[in-house]
């Protein structure tokens, strides 16, 4: 019995260690010399090859506004809320914030909570898209592969709305 015991507890271990693994996300908003500047909104989310949305990650908005009026503009991020936006109810616990300042911004998620527990192996791209009042929209992705074999690093690089994006992923 101690034989097939300890196997089995190996076996388990490595079964659970496995498919742990971490996506740390870092958004830079950039500070931009204009006369009338707002903060951007901002959606991120993990979207499947089909570009069907797998997973919200974040969604920074005006929360501040009474009556929830700040939900109004969500739409202005027109690519995530055709996608996934319009079939929610704000706020949602978990990935609704108020909008963020001119700065880099750090968003971590492991493989064993939500949002990420849900997620099956396979190929994805991290989505960030930003709008802003009396401002642009801008949109980009970052493909990757989950879980990831290997820790790297993936980046992507805004022109208006959204500045540097690093995407690392650590098995």
């Amino acid at each position: 019995m101690r034989k097939l015991l300890l196997p089995a507890l190996l076996a388990g271990a490595i079964l659970r260690t496995a498919h742990a693994a971490d996506l740390n996300l870092s958004v830079e908003i950039p500070r931009l010399d204009v006369a009338e500047y707002h903060r951007p909104y901002v959606a991120i989310w993990i979207e499947n090859p089909d570009q069907s949305v797998a997973t919200d990650l974040a969604v920074w908005y005006d929360v501040a506004k009474k009556n929830n009026e700040g939900t109004e503009w969500l739409k202005d991020m027109r690519q995530w809320w055709r996608r996934s936006g319009r079939n929610q109810q704000f706020p949602v616990d978990g990935v609704s914030g108020a909008t963020k300042p001119a700065g880099r911004h750090a968003l971590a998620f492991q493989s064993s909570a939500k949002p990420l527990s849900a997620l099956k192996p396979g190929k994805y791209a991290v989505v960030i898209e930003a709008a802003r009042e009396v401002g642009g929209r801008e949109l980009l992705r970052i493909p990757f592969e989950w879980p990831p074999q290997k820790a790297e690093t993936l980046g992507a690089q805004g022109e208006h709305e959204l500045g540097a994006i690093a995407l690392d992923l650590k098995p």
